[in-house]
């Protein structure tokens, strides 16, 4: 076994799974290796258990501005900017 680096699915930037890790998800009988960072993965916790001190975030349901399907936003969409679903955004981020 070796490290792997693997790229978070909320915040697009790379990881390391090291090999006591991947001992640990084996030891446990985890059969898929992690898909967030470290840092994604305690916020999603927080999140989940109702703690950060405001309570689960409000989400914006809107419309992709590239591909019109109907996703949601943790933020209040401003009038006249384009809004993007998670692949369109993870498509546009690098241009």
């Amino acid at each position: 076994m070796e490290d792997k680096t693997i790229t978070c699915r909320n915040c697009g930037k790379p990881f390391t799974f090291t090999v006591s890790e991947q001992q640990f998800y084996k030891e446990k009988g985890f059969e898929h290796e992690p898909v967030r960072c470290k840092g994604c993965r305690d916020q999603r916790k927080t999140g989940r258990s109702g703690g950060g001190g405001n309570g689960p975030r409000q989400m914006h349901t809107v419309t992709c501005s590239e591909c019109g399907q109907e996703t949601q936003v943790p933020f209040k969409p401003t009038t006249g900017k384009p809004v993007f679903c998670r692949d369109c955004f993870n498509k546009n981020k690098d241009r």
